[in-house]
Order: C-alpha cells, then structure tokens, then sequence
C-alpha cells in the first residue's frame, strides 16, 4: 500500500463519530484559540496591504473576513484569514511536526462552509470538526515524517496538503476527487525558510497562499481536472524534492502513515502562551520560572543562555538590532526576553516601533544568547535548559522537558480564556460579544451551520 493509498483509506474513513474524545476537545479547543488569534491579527499593520491587493483579483460573497466582515470570493477570504490567523505567531504548533496547521486549515474550512451554507448544502459542527481533524492528521503526519531540516516553510506546505484533504472532505469528494485535489495542491506548493531567515512579513503570508491554493485546488477538483496523483513517493513527490531520500528510511515514515486513524493529531498540539516564535518559549518559560523562584530583576541580570536542539538557534538565535521589523522582533530571543524582564510580561502590544528601538532593551538582549545542545534531531524543539547568571555570581538554571502550553504541560482553562479575551479586545469586539463568539466556538459540535461562526466574529469597530 502506498502512502497515498494509506492516507485516502483514512479520509474515506474518518468521520465524526469515529473520533476520540480527546480529539473532539482537543478541536473545540483550538479552533477557539485560532479564532480569538486570527481576531487579533486583523490588526497586524500589513493587513491592510493585503486587502488593498486582493481587491484587484476580484470581487465576490462567497465567504467573509473575520472581523471587518467584508466580502470575498472563497479563497480570497481563506487566505486573508489564514494570514491573520498567523502573522503575530500566535497559533498552535504541532512541535514534533514543526507544522502550524489551524492557521492554514481552519480559514479553508470555514470559507467552504460559507460557501456551502449559500448553495443551500450548509456544513454541520460535527462535519466541520472531523474535516479538521482529518486535515491536522494528514498536516502532521507529512511534518513528523520529515528527516531533514527545514528549508521549505513547513507550516504552509503541510498545512496546504491537509487543509485540501479536509476540504474535499467537506465537499463530500470521491476518492479520485480526493488525490486530484490532492496533486493540484502539490503542484502549487511553495513557501522557503528564507522570509523566516530574514524576518519578512512574507513567512505568514507564506500561509494565507497556502490556505487560498488548497480552495483553488479543491474546485479546481470538482470541476474535473486532474492532477499529479503519485506526489509524496514519486521521482519528483514531496519527499523526494522537500525532504530527504525516502528508500533509506521508507520503514520509518510507513510508520507515522500507519499511525493515522489510531493517534490523532489534533491531540497533540500546543498552546502559544506567547506571540513569538514557539522555538522562543522554552526560555520565556525558563526565565519566567526562575523569576518567580528567586525574585531577580532586570538590573540583576548578567547574561541568559538558552541550551537547545539546533533548530531553536536556527529560528530564533537572531541579533537584536536598530531598525529591526517586527517580524523579526518575534523571531528574536533576546528582545523577547529583554522585554520580559523589563515589562513583566509579552503580550500583543509590546512590538510597537519605540520599544523595539528601545536602547535600553536592545542592550539586555545582546546579554541574551542560545547555543546548541546535544539533541542529534534537526526537528526537536525540545529538551531545552536555561540559565540564567546574576551580577551578585549566581547561577540559576533550570531544565524543560516540555515547554509551558505543550500537552503534557497545557495551559490551563483559565489561561486560554485569558488569551481569548484579550485577542478580542485587540480587535475592537467587547466583552458581551467576545462571550457569545467563545461559547459558538465551544458549542460547535451541536451546531447545524457552522458558518454562523463567522458572523459572530464580526466586529463593530473594524477597519
């Protein structure tokens, strides 16, 4: 059986009902954290360019913008949201997969939706929350099978794949529909490290392409054409041209397609306490904890070192300097744990232009640094150990298993309430309508239309 074969059986046949519990929670819960994330990245200061330049691919009302409630043409809307959704890296992770797969697969689904409830066909709560979790297992799974280090953008490429699943899906696809649908969206894949290396504002809009080319690739299916179909283990398929070789290691990525229908990965994602990089919470995590413990301040502190896997150095080991962008500030240990210490805290509103010229940060972030541990995985974010050396001589350190919003550490209830509310206030909706929209995204399972979802999203004092 081909991975191919193996991942189509498993579309075919996931449903509601076949899911776990856990992966039912596990849905509601993050569906409502990339709701309330994507609210308050409608304030990103590049929205508006995008917007500006969607008006000119045409005009439509299939689906809507999140917040301002505009009307788009489906996978206009899939990928403005998409974009929202991650441009102040804020969404889930899957951390062994090192894929973000809400950002991209969420917006999809729920501009399908949309567009299903106008033709009189709408999706159900139920039908929304299994084509999302179908979508998460087949994103992950590619991202857990990866070998080598990322120099594809991960996040989009996995997350066009499984959004396209999911959508065809939704749409009730045959099985020759499904890896059509599939092979479109494999032949539009594209998104480097390189906007990641740099700090561009391109890494999340590297996303919100992704999330628009899985719809295209989704209607491009129902209207008959026919794409590539041996595109994960082909000459030219997505191991081969993204990854590694995959004869030499054919046994072990078997496994990980071998897994689907028995570990579900929606499961196993992480909350992002923070609006960083989540390669940068391990030591916000660790700085955080020895703060508490030991009651440091900022003018107490010597240097910081963080010991990690080598992906962490790679995406978040950057210098902070003048001028940066605030792209590149989120990407940057330093500044983050520069901010930390002086504020107390690191939130959305800490990315302005004065604070990230701030010379008194900067400073603190130049004493800020990360060397590689001995972790031989060019994917693990994890094990990491921070340390922390004080001006009166001391050292304190302290080792992270699993950093702060991983499952075997989640954040607690009260903590994603908290990151909710205060997403939709960054986006202009008040407190009574914040309620309503976080009790429609907990309820979603007993509603018969899940596009009323986006309605409530709308708000009053968007721009």
């Amino acid at each position: 059986m081909t991975l191919m074969d193996r991942l189509l059986d498993h579309a075919q046949a996931s449903s509601f009902d076949r899911l776990p519990p856990a992966a039912v929670q596990a849905a509601l819960t993050f569906i409502t954290d990339s709701v309330g994330v994507g609210l308050a990245g409608s304030r990103h200061a590049r929205v508006a360019q995008v917007r500006a330049a969607a008006q000119g691919w045409g005009r439509g009302d299939e689906a809507h913008d999140w917040v301002s409630g505009e009307a788009w043409p489906a996978p206009t809307a899939a990928m403005l949201n998409a974009y929202q959704i991650h441009n102040q890296e804020f969404d889930c992770v899957h951390e062994r997969a090192v894929v973000h797969p809400l950002a991209t697969i969420l917006p999809a689904l729920l501009a399908q939706a949309e567009r299903q409830a106008r033709r009189g066909a709408p999706v159900s709560g139920r039908d929304l929350i299994a084509a999302l979790a179908l979508a998460v297992d087949a994103a992950a799974t590619l991202g857990c099978a990866h070998a080598s280090p990322m120099r594809f953008f991960r996040p989009a490429m996995c997350g066009a794949l499984g959004a396209t699943l999911g959508l065809a899906k939704l749409a009730g696809c045959s099985r020759a529909q499904m890896a059509d649908a599939l092979g479109i969206a494999y032949s539009q894949l594209a998104g480097t490290m390189q906007a990641h290396s740099e700090g561009s504002p391109m890494l999340a809009l590297q996303v919100g392409l992704a999330s628009r080319a899985a719809v295209c690739a989704l209607d491009l299916a129902l209207a008959g054409f026919s794409g590539p179909h041996d595109v994960l283990e082909g000459p030219f398929g997505y191991f081969e041209l993204f990854d590694a070789p995959l004869a030499p290691r054919r046994a072990q990525v078997q496994a990980w397609f071998d897994a689907l229908g028995r570990d579900w990965r929606i499961a196993e994602l992480s909350h992002k306490p923070f609006p960083t990089g989540r390669a940068a919470h391990g030591a916000l995590d660790g700085v955080i904890t020895l703060q508490r413990e030991h009651g440091f301040t900022a003018a107490d502190v010597a240097g910081v070192q963080l010991a990690a896997p080598p992906l962490v150095l790679r995406l978040v080991g950057r210098p902070a300097k003048v001028g940066m962008d605030v792209n590149y500030a989120r990407l940057c240990l330093g500044y983050l744990i520069a901010t930390w210490l002086l504020q107390g805290r690191l939130g959305l509103a800490d990315f302005d232009r004065a604070a990230l010229d701030d010379p008194e940060r900067l400073a603190l972030a130049g004493r800020v640094s990360v060397v590689p541990n001995d972790c031989a995985d060019p994917n693990a974010l994890a094990p990491q150990r921070v340390a922390v050396q004080l001006r009166d001589g001391r050292q304190l350190a302290i080792d992270l298993p699993a950093v702060l919003g991983h499952p075997l550490r989640p954040l607690s209830p009260l903590a994603q309430r908290a990151k909710f509310n205060a997403c939709c206030a960054h986006a202009g909706l008040d407190a009574e309508a914040a309620q309503a929209l976080h009790q429609a995204c907990r309820s979603l399972a007993d509603c018969s239309d899940a596009a009323t979802l986006v309605r409530r999203m709308h708000s009053p004092t968007s721009h």
